[in-house]
């Protein structure tokens, strides 16, 4: 099949042809004509298989007729992250190259001032984050009752991450007939019944199992000591092992370790770039910029990459930390093996990952082969039982060899002894008495018979002098 059968504009196939492409994949060959129909779809593939384009190329088809208002977009494109939001405007400007479109692109750390003025000309295709889309609509700059068509792209992302409240506001505010349209590579059972509040009786179009892995990939696991320095070695050992390594992404799942590992691996003399979440937009446009055009070879990046980053010369990646969804491991090792292409995906695990590994396997359907020994984790399971129950003794005995030592010193410790000749030579007998109680040697001070002092040296001065009546006898 090509794509001239799918129903595309001559525009279009035009374009298509240009950028040198000629069969459709599955995921376009079964979304596109179902989208040109203005049926609502959910479209399910793999990552890497052109699912982007399989619903841009059918929009850019329906947009040629028409023309956008001032603040009132046409379509509207919901992404997750900023990254994917450009990689969709770049999709439209290289697809669209012949047509008079106008897209907007509504992402977080740019100018508002810059976004005000793209929606004023009107916009055909408006590709946004759901912050900083709602954050116009606030402040009265944008209009949605003019959509016409709702993309959410990575529908499970999108629904998974705290979106769920922002997305049912927009679809609130976007007119009951729009057509809708999800596409991801995973739909968990729990988002599958939030995506069907959006849609009505979709074309689901699923051309491989959900949260299956590209055939293409080459997955393996690789165990390590659970302490990080232990894991920095390992992963140096594999980058510099590797076969036909071109460039790789590595993954961890703390923005911190993002950081951590990016200066150990550029001190280690490796050509390494990062990429996570707390990056302002230009360093972090300009970072993949560089990693595109291989300035950099390794890039060091959070979940922020995971998802439909498109960079087809990805020859490997590395998990230098397991995820903490197993979906995520599906969009990780979806970066490499892209359109067809031979990748390879290792992934570093530990005594702690046991949980996760196990969550992965049975998510893909598959056991993953290991490099080198298997980790064994019932015994390191008892050796950290161990560990801690050792800690925990050494603790207990320095406490109580601390609280011995200090009663020890103590007993030892000199005691004050009584001044008590200094204060009788220059008072006389008769001014100072001591007596011994339960408590021990007190002293008397002249002249108060209710007051008595701790054995000391010191006895207060006013304490000392003579009462009136002393003073008279």
């Amino acid at each position: 099949m090509s794509f001239s059968n799918l129903g595309l504009s001559e525009k279009v196939l035009a374009a298509v042809e240009a950028s040198g492409y000629t069969e459709p994949t599955a995921i376009q060959a079964g979304a596109i004509p179902h989208v040109l129909e203005r049926r609502d779809v959910l479209g399910i593939a793999q990552t890497g298989t052109g699912k982007t384009a399989s619903f841009t190329l059918p929009m850019i088809t329906m947009l040629e007729k028409g023309r956008a208002r001032a603040r009132m977009p046409r379509t509207l494109i919901l992404e997750p992250t900023r990254e994917l939001a450009a990689q969709v405007e770049e999709n439209f400007q290289r697809y669209g190259a012949n047509q008079k479109l106008n897209v907007a692109l509504l992402i977080g750390g740019v100018s508002f001032a810059d976004q005000d003025r793209k929606l004023e000309r009107g916009a055909d295709v408006l590709i946004a984050t759901p912050g900083r889309l709602l954050d116009h609509f606030e402040r009265g700059k944008l209009l949605l009752q003019g959509v016409d068509i709702l993309v959410i792209d990575e529908a499970d992302r999108m629904l998974d991450m705290g979106f769920i409240p922002d997305i049912e506001r927009i679809c609130k505010l976007i007119p009951f007939t729009r057509q809708t349209l999800f596409f991801s590579a995973t739909m968990p059972p729990e988002i599958q019944k939030l995506a069907d509040a959006f849609l009505q009786n979709p074309a689901r179009v699923e051309v491989a199992k959900a949260s299956s892995t590209a055939e293409t990939v080459d997955q393996k696991i690789i165990g390590a000591d659970t302490e990080d320095y232990e894991k920095r070695a390992v992963l140096r050992n594999l980058i510099n092992e590797a076969e036909n390594l071109t460039n790789a992404i590595v993954f961890c799942n703390r923005k911190r370790d993002v950081a951590t590992l990016f200066r150990s691996l550029d001190r280690h003399g490796f050509s390494v770039g990062a990429l996570h979440g707390d990056m302002d937009q230009r360093s972090r446009m300009t970072m993949l910029e560089n990693f595109k055009n291989n300035n950099i070879k390794i890039l060091v990046a959070s979940d922020v990459a995971a998802r439909g980053l498109d960079i087809p010369t990805v020859s490997h990646v590395f998990n230098f930390d397991l995820p903490i969804h197993a979906e995520d491991y599906v969009h990780r090792i979806g970066r490499t093996g892209r359109a067809g292409r031979e990748g390879s995906a290792v992934s570093i695990v530990t005594a702690n990952d046991q949980k996760a590994l196990t969550a992965i396997q049975e998510l893909i359907g598959k056991e993953l082969e290991w490099l080198g020994e298997a980790v064994d984790f019932e015994a390191a399971l008892e050796e950290k039982k161990n560990r801690k129950r050792n800690a925990r003794g050494t603790k207990n005995t320095r406490s109580r060899n601390g609280k011995k030592n200090a009663s020890a010193d103590l007993a030892e410790a000199p005691q004050p002894e009584v001044a008590a000749d200094a204060f009788e030579t220059e008072l006389g007998s008769s001014a100072m008495t001591t007596r011994n109680t339960d408590r021990g040697s007190r002293k008397k001070a002249p002249g108060n018979d209710g007051i008595t002092f701790r054995n000391s040296a010191h006895v207060p001065a006013f304490l000392l002098r003579q009462t009136a009546a002393q003073a008279k006898d």
